[in-house]
Formats: C-alpha cells, sequence, structure tokens
C-alpha cells in the first residue's frame, strides 16, 4: 500500500512538474513591442532601379545578388543578403505591354539560388521556381512581355529546400506593375514620397547583431521573429509631407501573420490587393497579411501629428495554444508615422478604381481539390520535383477548393494565375479578399474555394508550383506542380 501511495505522489509531483514546465514555454511565447520602440532611425526607401532600353526594346533590370554585411542594430554588423547591395533589392517597375528581362547574376558565394516572380503572369521558363536554379557565378536572364493589371508584386528566392533560408537573410524587392487606367486615377503616385513601400519582415539577433536562425521548441510555422524590420530598417520613422498617404504593404515574412491599423483605430481605404486595385475603395481600420500576401492603403494625416502603424494580434482560427505558438498572440509597433507641420493636398480617393478582370464561377471547366496536412503535404504527398500533379488545359476556367486539415496555419499560393476567392471558411469572403488574389491564408479546419483562368502560355515539359507559402512548410515539401498545356 506504501508503494501505491509513493508511486501516486511521485506521479502527482510529475504531472505537476510537467504542467509548470508547460505553462513556462507558453506563456514565454508571446512577443510585444507595443510601446517599446524610439523610433530613432528614418526608414529606408528601396531604391527604384533604373533599366537599359536594349536592341530589342526591352527594359533590361540588372541586377547583382549579394552577400554583405548591414548595420541594422545600433554598433553591431549583421551578414544580409541582398541585390545591387547589401541588404533587400531594388523595386523593380514596369508597365503593361512592357517587355522585360532580369539579368540575374548569382553572386552569393557558393550558393545556388532562383528568383521568383511572385505574382507575375508569365511563362514557366520564366518563373524562377525551383526548376530555373542559378549556379554561383552565373546569370540568369528570362524574358516576357506584362499582360496584367496595374499591382504591387514581389520577387525573392525560391530554391528547395532553401527558400525560408535565403528570405531569412533578407533578398526580397518590389516589382511594382503600372498600367493606363490606373496611371488616370487621382492616387498618390510619388514613389517615396507620397506612395510608400513598406515591406514586413520578422528577425531574432544575438547579442553580437548576427542573425538567429534557431526556432523555438514548439514551431508549428516555423521560426518566428521578435523584432520587425521594415525595409530592412529597425525602430524606424517615416516623414511625410501630404495629406495623403499611399502604402503599399508587403508581408515578406517566412510565417508570421500580420493584422495591420493605426495605433489610434482610424479608417483607411483598402485600395488594392495582390492582383491589383479593387473596384472601389474600402474603409477599414485592420487588414490582415499572411506570408507572401499585399496590399495598398491609403491613409490621411493631420499636419504636425504622429501616428504609429501597428500588427495588432491576428486572428488565425487556431485554439489557445497552436495560436501562440503561431503568432496569434504578438503584436509589434512596426513603424511611426511623422506629419510636416504644412501639407500639400492631395485630392479625394476616386469612389471608382479598376474594372475587375471576369471569373466566372459558372465557367468552370472543373473542380479540383486539395487537402493540406501536417507540415510538409498535400493530398498526402510531399514534392517531387520530378513529378507532375496537375495538368490544366489552357484557355479554361477552373474552381479550386483547398482545404486546411490540420491544426496549424497554412495558405495557398499558385504561381502564374489571380484568382477571386468565392466562398471563405464557409461564408463569402471578407472585404480584404474581394479583390483579385494571388495567395490567401486558410485557417486550420476551414475551406477556400477561389476560381482562377489558365491563360496564354503552355510548357508540357516545365511546370509552375502551388504551396504553401508559410517557407517551413513549403521547404518541407508542400508543394505541388502543375503544367498547362495546349487543348
Amino acid at each position: 500500500m506504501r508503494l501505491v501511495k509513493l508511486a501516486a505522489v511521485v506521479a502527482g509531483v510529475a504531472l505537476v512538474g510537467l504542467a509548470a514546465a508547460a505553462f513556462l514555454v507558453w506563456s514565454g511565447a508571446k512577443t510585444s513591442t507595443v510601446g517599446e520602440l524610439e523610433f530613432a532611425n528614418r526608414l529606408a526607401i528601396p531604391p527604384l532601379a533604373e533599366p537599359r532600353i536594349d536592341g530589342d526594346g526591352r527594359k533590361v533590370f540588372d541586377l547583382e545578388l549579394r552577400a554583405g554585411e548591414t548595420e541594422i542594430l545600433p554598433g553591431t554588423t549583421t551578414e544580409t543578403w541582398g541585390a545591387n547591395g547589401a541588404r533587400l533589392a531594388p523595386t523593380l517597375r514596369a508597365s503593361r505591354r512592357d517587355e522585360v528581362m532580369p539579368r540575374v547574376a548569382n553572386g552569393l558565394g557558393e550558393e545556388t539560388t532562383t528568383i521568383h516572380w511572385h505574382g507575375m503572369h508569365l511563362p514557366a521558363a520564366a518563373d524562377g521556381g525551383p526548376h530555373q536554379t542559378i549556379a554561383p557565378g552565373e546569370t540568369w536572364s528570362p524574358t516576357w512581355t506584362i499582360d496584367q493589371p496595374a499591382a504591387t508584386l514581389w520577387y525573392h528566392p525560391h530554391p528547395h529546400p532553401e527558400t525560408e533560408d535565403q528570405v531569412y537573410r533578407g533578398l526580397v524587392g518590389m516589382f511594382i506593375l503600372d498600367d493606363p487606367e490606373a496611371e488616370a486615377l487621382a492616387l498618390p503616385d510619388d514613389y517615396g514620397v507620397d506612395d510608400i513601400p513598406l515591406i514586413l519582415q520578422d528577425k531574432k539577433f544575438e547579442d553580437d547583431g548576427s542573425l538567429d536562425f534557431s526556432k523555438g521548441p514548439i514551431s508549428p510555422t516555423g521560426l518566428l521573429g521578435d523584432e520587425i524590420l521594415v525595409n530592412g530598417t529597425h525602430d524606424p520613422h517615416l516623414e511625410v509631407t501630404t495629406e495623403r498617404v499611399r502604402l503599399r504593404l508587403l508581408n515578406a515574412s517566412g510565417a508570421r501573420v500580420y493584422n495591420i491599423g493605426f495605433a489610434d483605430d482610424r479608417e483607411f481605404d483598402l485600395i488594392a490587393t495582390d492582383g491589383g486595385l479593387l473596384e472601389a475603395p474600402r474603409a477599414m481600420d485592420r487588414i490582415q497579411l499572411s506570408a507572401g500576401e499585399r496590399a495598398e492603403i491609403v491613409a490621411e494625416f493631420e499636419p504636425g501629428e504622429r501616428v504609429v502603424l501597428r500588427s495588432f494580434e491576428p486572428d488565425l482560427g487556431t485554439n489557445f495554444w497552436d495560436g501562440r505558438f503561431a503568432g496569434g498572440d504578438d503584436s509589434f509597433d512596426l513603424l511611426q508615422i511623422r506629419a510636416a507641420g504644412e501639407l500639400a493636398p492631395a485630392p479625394e480617393i476616386p469612389k471608382r478604381l479598376a474594372t475587375q478582370e471576369p471569373l466566372a464561377e459558372s465557367k468552370a471547366a472543373q473542380v479540383r481539390r486539395f487537402e493540406l496536412s501536417g507540415q510538409g503535404s498535400i493530398d498526402g504527398r510531399s514534392l517531387e520535383l520530378t513529378r507532375i500533379d496537375e495538368v490544366v488545359e489552357v484557355g479554361t476556367t477552373e474552381v479550386w477548393e483547398v482545404s486546411n486539415a490540420s491544426g496549424t496555419p497554412h495558405n495557398f499560393h499558385p504561381h502564374d494565375v489571380r484568382f477571386r476567392v468565392l466562398e471563405y471558411a464557409g461564408g463569402p469572403p471578407p472585404a480584404h479578399l474581394e479583390g483579385l488574389k494571388d495567395t490567401v491564408y486558410i485557417p486550420p479546419n476551414e475551406t477556400v474555394r477561389v476560381v482562377t483562368e489558365f491563360s496564354d502560355y503552355t510548357d508540357p515539359e516545365l511546370p509552375y508550383m502551388f504551396h504553401c507559402h508559410v517557407l517551413q512548410h513549403e521547404d518541407r515539401g508542400m508543394m505541388g506542380q502543375y503544367t498547362v498545356v495546349e487543348r
């Protein structure tokens, strides 16, 4: 009897110890910088790349990928990657009907890489996925004609299975598209003045300023940093001189979800999502972006005021445990905006913005279903670069139903196409998902239905990718491949 009682006591003590340890791990997983920043550093604005025009009339962008060092934290240096510089990459800009040719030279030492044009409609051979590798010392020069509406796109490495590592080092840049319809609108469009790129990346740093690549003991979505860089700038502020400012938001983090708004809860106008301008602006006070998503917002400021752009706790749709370790309880001050004492007047935002490309479910030739499960498979299979998972006929419209069959946050990004969300978690899409998209968050145990069209380009040999854009999941194999072929 004594042995039984002793065993019960020991078991009880062990359970209490385990519960205490679990509580300590759980309580230590929450991160917040709200109220802690001094906003000491002027926000860096990525330079606009100046293309040259070659003999065939193409806009040629020269990009040299480099490894270097940057002073991010005061008095320390951090090893970073960039293009044409030590951190980040220049903003590329082109217009509809432009023929472009980025010349990407790999100067990263012994590292093989790729550059993917995220959100771009283009031939599979120019896509920059895992098949278009750039060996050390080599140059890759894809070419295509821009044929899609004005939008905020971006570019980043996509080598399998090294994408999370290379993006974390900072090799990302925006690719802004223009078109005549958008240029005719009275929207802020002076780059770096009232049209501001905001590239968000979370980082962890060692005491000496070097990047910390470690992940927590419980890491359902990968590395989550406790510091947020905006355009590679730590603790940033932005000085504005106009009444209205356009902010191009890009979530370039590997896993973190941001729920962005102003600290005083003021409203702003959402004017564009991944695929371009909305039909009409939508007033809101929060916009949630998962990894890879973009949004363009226009905010109004008063002379002399200071206001903080903040990421509030995101709604991940998880339980309290999984949400805590996926960043669902985290909040960050991102950027302080400082308005000048006198602000140049700016016109009201137009009530109509763009004519959306028609994507009707009634035209769908078929429905394809995909199930994201665990942290490394779609439909129970992990990526094999030699396997084609889906074959699509050019000129067809399809509905894709993507389900998250796990308790882990996922999102979904198919290359080459834009889509319209038909149904989100059993209901109509929320306001921030009404426009054209190329990346969408999928809450645990929910399904998202989208409709898209496959046009222009065919290649029976080279595939496009579809995958979760949580980069740890992508690297573990949560990707598939599809080709577009002639009828």
